[in-house]
Order: C-alpha cells, then sequence, then structure tokens
C-alpha cells in the first residue's frame, strides 16, 4: 500500500543523511523531491503545492534537536504534515441515536460499495458488540442483492431481503420498520451506483437519505483512482450531506493520491481503509499512523491490534506450554504460524507494518511473499503425521515423494526444512530469554514515547 509514494518520500530523506543540520540549500532540495513524490503519487496539485509550501516553510526556521539527524528533524516535518493533510485523529462513526441507526452507503458502481458494506457489518459486529442488519437498495444490479446476501452471511449480520421488482424508497422504509422490530442496533443500508455521476443517480439518494435520515452517509471510492476518488467525492457532497470517506481497495493502490488528496477537497473525513477482498477487510483510518507506514517507520499500533483480534490465542497458549516443557517445535506448530500469518492478513499486510521494513531490498522482499508460505503449508500437507512430528526422518527418498505430492520441487523441501531449523532454534531461544509479550510491549512502548525516528541509514555529520 502506498509503496510508491514510500519509495519516493524515503529518497527525499536519504538525500539528509549524514547532515547535522538543515541548511537552506539542502530544504529546498529535499522538498522539491518531495513535490515529485506527490505529484507522481496523483495527490491533487492544490494539495500537493499547499503540502510542500508548509513543510518549507516549517523546514527552513527548524532548529535540529538534540541527538536528531537533518534526515529525522525533516522527517519529522514531513510526517506532521502527512498527518494533518489526512486529517489529525481517527474520526469514528457516529452511532449515538435512537436504534436502529442507519448508515447510508453511496458511491460509484465498482468502486466496492456492497463488499464495503458487509465489512462494516462485521467490524460493527465483532468489535463494537453490535446487532447490525443490511439491506440492498439496489434494484438497477440483481447480482447486488445476490452478493450481499452472501457476503451478509460470511459477516455474520442479519441480511433483509429484497427484490428488483420494489421501489428503493420502498425497500429502505420497510427494512428500517424490520430492523426495528428485531432489535437491531444498526442498519446498513447499499444504494444504486452508476457508472458516472448523473442527475438519476443523486435524486434517487437525496430521496432515500430525506426518508431515513443516516446518522452517517458513507462515501465508498476506489483508492486506485488517485486525485479522481477526491473530485468524485466533492461532486458527491455537494449533492448529498457526506459524514465519511471509506476508501476501498487501499491495498492496491501503490500510490496513496486518494488518501492524501480527498479530506482536503472534499472536506471529508476518511473514516476507512478496504484492504483484500475478506469481510474481515476494513482498517479504521488513523492519520498517524498512514503517514508512519508512508515514511517506512511502520505500524505496531495496528500490528498489535491485529494479533490481539486475528491470533488464536489458546492455540499460542498450548505452543508456549509446549516449548516451555522443553518439547520440540515441530512441522505442525510451523504449519499453524503460517496460517496465523494468513489471518494476519499475510506477509505483505504485516511487512508494511514493521519499521524499517520498507527498506529491504527487491530480493528480500520477493523472497517473503505469500505464495512462497503458501508452497511451505502445501508441503507440509504432503507429509505423514510422523514426518511432521519427526522432521529429521525425511530422507532423499521421502523428499521426492513429498515434492511430487505438493507439485513441488526436492529443493523446496530442503529450503522448507532449513527453514524449519532456524525457527526451532529461535523458539528455543525466545522461550529461555523471555517471552513474546513482553518483546511486543517493548516494540508498543517505543512506537508510542516521543518522536517519530527514521530508520534510514546514518552516514557521518558534516
Amino acid at each position: 500500500m502506498f509503496e510508491s509514494l514510500s519509495e519516493r518520500l524515503g529518497n527525499a530523506l536519504r538525500g539528509l543523511a549524514g547532515r547535522a543540520y538543515l541548511s537552506e540549500d539542502t530544504v529546498r532540495a529535499s522538498v522539491r523531491e518531495v513535490r515529485l513524490a506527490l505529484v507522481e503519487a496523483d495527490v491533487a496539485l492544490e494539495v500537493a503545492r499547499s503540502f510542500t509550501a508548509a513543510v518549507q516553510a516549517k523546514a527552513l526556521g527548524q532548529a535540529v534537536g538534540p541527538g536528531l539527524t537533518a534526515s529525522e528533524a525533516f522527517a519529522r516535518i514531513v510526517r506532521d504534515e502527512l498527518v494533518a493533510a489526512m486529517g489529525a485523529a481517527n474520526d469514528a462513526l457516529n452511532l449515538a441515536a435512537t436504534p436502529p441507526a442507519v448508515i447510508l452507503m453511496a458511491g460509484l458502481q465498482g468502486a466496492g460499495k456492497t463488499t464495503t458494506a458487509a465489512k462494516l457489518a462485521r467490524l460493527l459486529r465483532e468489535r463494537e458488540g453490535k446487532r447490525v442488519a443490511v439491506v440492498s437498495a439496489d434494484v438497477h444490479r440483481p447480482a447486488a442483492i445476490e452478493q450481499l446476501g452472501a457476503l451478509a452471511a460470511e459477516a455474520g449480520a442479519r441480511f433483509v431481503p429484497s427484490a428488483v421488482g420494489e421501489e428503493p424508497l420502498a425497500i429502505a422504509e420497510r427494512a428500517l420498520a424490520d430492523a426495528g422490530a428485531n432489535f437491531d442496533d444498526v442498519l446498513i443500508v447499499d444504494t444504486a451506483g452508476r457508472l458516472a455521476i448523473d442527475a438519476e443517480m443523486m435524486a434517487g439518494i437525496a430521496a432515500l437519505h430525506a426518508a431515513l435520515q443516516p446518522v452517517e452517509t458513507l462515501f465508498v471510492v476506489d483508492a486506485m483512482t488517485g486525485q479522481d476518488a477526491a473530485a468524485t467525492a466533492k461532486a458527491f457532497n455537494a449533492a448529498l450531506p457526506l459524514t465519511g470517506v471509506v476508501l476501498a481497495k487501499a491495498d492496491g493502490d501503490a500510490r496513496g493520491g486518494a488518501a492524501l488528496s480527498v479530506r482536503a477537497i472534499c472536506g471529508k473525513p476518511i473514516k476507512f481503509l478496504g484492504v483484500g477482498e475478506r469481510t474481515d477487510g476494513l482498517e479504521p483510518f488513523h492519520p498517524d499512523r498512514i503517514a508512519s507506514r508512508i515514511l517506512g517507520m511502520g505500524d505496531m499500533q495496528t500490528l498489535i491490534e491485529e494479533a490481539d483480534r486475528k491470533v488464536d490465542k489458546q492455540q499460542a497458549r498450548r505452543l508456549a506450554t509446549k516449548l516451555g516443557r522443553g518439547q520440540r517445535f515441530n512441522l505442525e506448530d510451523f504449519r499453524d504460524q503460517l496460517r496465523q500469518m494468513t489471518r494476519m492478513g499475510g506477509v505483505g499486510a504485516m511487512l508494511e507494518k514493521l519499521p524499517g521494513a520498507g527498506q529491504l531490498g527487491a530480493p528480500a522482499q520477493a523472497g517473503l511473499d505469500d505464495g512462497r508460505f503458501q508452497r511451505m503449508e502445501a508441503i507440509i500437507g504432503s507429509m505423514t503425521v510422523q514426518e511432521r512430528r519427526f522432521p529429521d526422518i525425511v530422507n532423499g527418498g521421502r523428499k521426492r515423494r513429498i515434492a511430487m505430492g505438493s507439485g513441488t520441487q526436492v529443493q523446496d523441501v530442503n529450503r522448507l526444512l532449513k527453514q524449519h531449523k532456524q525457527m526451532q532454534r529461535a523458539m528455543r531461544k525466545m522461550t529461555s530469554k523471555g517471552s513474546m509479550q513482553k518483546a511486543m510491549r517493548r516494540m508498543q512502548a517505543s512506537q508510542t514515547a516521543g518522536s517519530p525516528r527514521m530508520p534510514a541509514r546514518r552516514g557521518r555529520r558534516r
């Protein structure tokens, strides 16, 4: 996510490496690099101009604090401006209303509106403990009703049926009465979209809004459309009182133009980021955390929160107890850890939240792709129970059989066994020196205390 912007901003900051102070010449050169990075990220031109003007004004009068390099001081200024551009803090949903609180979803066709409605239902159910109902008022696309029904089942939300022959307003009013009768806390209404903005679509959504009086009207936009996302949000906001924006498909957005442009152009906060296709792929939008990710400082807070929600704690306790008794970390345990990483969104999603991970070279990052981890799980699945529990018995003949059964090569099996040995040694050290929880607490404390520091290489100060 935002890889191109991260790389270009990283280059601008590395240009200051080794300098002890921010001179006028170095600031102007770095600001030019920042401006180019923003333009290439498809950030709206007026936003790029105001952003770089603010960075330059602050940097020219900035005294580098004790213990900081010029690169770190400049990084802090850029981070603060990124946060200001995207919003000072997470703007949470306002559900303070007599149940059922209505959330109206708006957006163009193909932006990910229906999927986002189901994702939001799951988030509210799992994290807020809400009883959620969903309904589709999109009578122009029959598949939308079926799609929402299937996604609602996956999200654990109650689906209110609708049909193509009904009027959207009648559907919404019936769903509202139904949600009240079933004591639902929230009703999410998915509306019709079009391939482009038109008067008929706007009039239909405006009528729904007037009838339902929603507490939240969320505009769902495809993050990959860059600054066009901000322009579309502005057009919708002119016809509909939006309360926030959801950037869908954010994991496919390498540029980041939408995230930096939307709030400045349409004046509405980004409330959520949609990632992946699963219904658990919705993150509250925290500007400070996103700014840290963009600058390669990581996002340990989100990583810790995700681990708390998604990691199987009972399984983790069993493994800790097993290792504490001196038993070996076997390939069944290794497979469980691979599955835990998949639940966390895959290695790529975890990697972007680790400080300095963006500085790994392309070969190193390629070696950590999710496809490779899937192959590793397939190899373990091709082993017998005895082989998984006692990997040392896997000889040449067994390796050939395992490779054939998993559709891989013998060298892949050898690589897996070597990596398992390395992880086994790491687990042994971990149990002898202290718990993972203590390490995570230390990392969390370092993330939240003091000013952010760039993980860039330092040169000699001049």
